[in-house]
């Protein structure tokens, strides 16, 4: 069995493609490292130093907070659940719920808490409910185990809310894969993000507002998370919706709360102004020109339709090229049934994330009836005599 490839361009544009241009157009931030990606289609927009392990202060509590939704969902965890507070988890400095050993804290404020007033506290009394040794450096432990199994392997914690320790590390792409899980796996509680204030029992009310300056933007902003500590300087992971489509984003190494201020919403205007999403096809819709080469099938060849509605991000000013390929492993042995998977699209974009689009069988394709299977191997064994033939003679 051979891999065979086949370019498509001139059928894909039959199926609703224009001319337009797919560059992508340059942008240059100030950011230490940044990433941008339209959710939408999976589109990465910008990789500036994304996969550098950086301190990703505050930001790797959404790490934590990622662990109690999961907590909460398969019940382990219940939202009116109250919690103790360690002397461990008391003694964090920094952002704070300002919470005491006297007290007992339900699960839905602690979330709040982590949230909406970044509490190194609240962060740590999650982190201790649910390590496995009742410990936050156990639960660190748990954070990295997990984060490698979502494929984040820039990430290693040390504790629960990216207080400054040797060896606590995110990179911004792992941080973009994670807002992107909060926001899919968890729909029901990912609105959280996008509130504003909190006010816990009373206490310190000059700390009751969300840190997140997007939020005032009024741009469809509803999340993530800040950080900031002298090393790491300033960061944000942030997500926007406008229309059908979302981004998310992440920066880091940003010299002030302005900087970082004024980062964020460049790029949120960037990404949405100068991209927009164009319609290909729709699932079922056979790609013109696209087949796939049948062994022992009672037709020779199958046509190949979109396995899923087809939406790709295009720039909307420049001109550049795209190209398309087939891909799949044939020939491939009948019988085959209409809506099986057979091969990928891949769409490559100049300056873009290239693109995979699973390809199915428009039709179903019987075996061969006895007389076609046994000329096919018929030629298969002529074929090989031949070829000792040639090798025998040196041809």
């Amino acid at each position: 069995m051979s891999r065979k490839m086949k370019t498509l361009i001139a059928g894909l544009l039959a199926l609703g493609w224009g001319a337009s241009g797919v560059a992508a157009q340059t942008f240059s931030t100030s950011a230490r490292a940044a990433y941008v990606l339209d959710q939408t289609t999976g589109t990465v927009l910008l990789d500036h130093n994304a996969d550098e392990a950086l301190p990703p202060a505050s930001m790797s509590k959404l790490m934590t907070i990622y662990l109690a939704f999961e907590a909460v969902t398969d019940g382990r965890l219940h939202l009116a659940d109250t919690l103790r507070v360690s002397q461990h988890c008391m003694d964090y400095g920094g952002s704070s719920m300002f919470l005491n050993t006297q007290d007992r804290v339900t699960v839905e404020d602690l979330l709040r808490g982590v949230i909406i007033l970044s509490g190194n506290d609240a962060s740590c009394v999650l982190a201790e409910a649910l390590s496995p040794d009742g410990s936050e450096a156990g639960f660190a432990a748990l954070m990295t185990n997990r984060a490698h199994e979502m494929g984040m392997n820039q990430s290693h914690f040390m504790n629960s809310n990216g207080w400054p320790a040797d060896g606590h590390v995110m990179s911004m792409r792992d941080l973009g894969t994670l807002a992107r899980h909060l926001i899919e796996d968890f729909p029901t509680f990912y609105p959280l993000f996008g509130e504003t204030e909190f006010t816990f029992d009373g206490r310190v009310p000059s700390n009751t507002r969300n840190r997140n300056p997007i939020l005032a933007l009024g741009a469809g902003a509803d999340g993530l998370k800040t950080g900031h500590t002298s090393e790491a300087g300033y960061g944000l992971t942030g997500s926007a919706r406008q229309g059908d489509r979302r981004i998310i984003f992440v920066i880091t190494g940003l010299q002030s709360e302005a900087a970082r201020r004024d980062e964020a919403e460049r790029i949120m205007s960037w990404a949405f102004r100068q991209f927009t999403l164009q319609d290909v096809g729709k699932a079922g819709d056979v790609v013109p020109g696209g087949a796939a080469e049948v062994w022992m099938g009672a037709q020779p060849q199958v046509q190949l339709a979109l396995g899923q509605d087809l939406q790709i991000l295009v720039p909307t000013t420049t001109n550049s090229s795209m190209t398309t390929e087939v891909v799949y492993n044939g020939p491939i042995t009948a019988p085959i049934t209409a809506g099986q998977e057979l091969a990928q699209l891949v769409i490559r974009r100049e300056g873009m994330s290239e693109i995979t689009v699973p390809l199915v069988a428009q039709a179903d394709v019987a075996p061969a009836g006895f007389l076609q299977r046994l000329t096919e191997t018929a030629k298969i064994v002529v074929g090989k005599m031949g070829l000792g033939q040639q090798q025998a003679e040196g041809v």
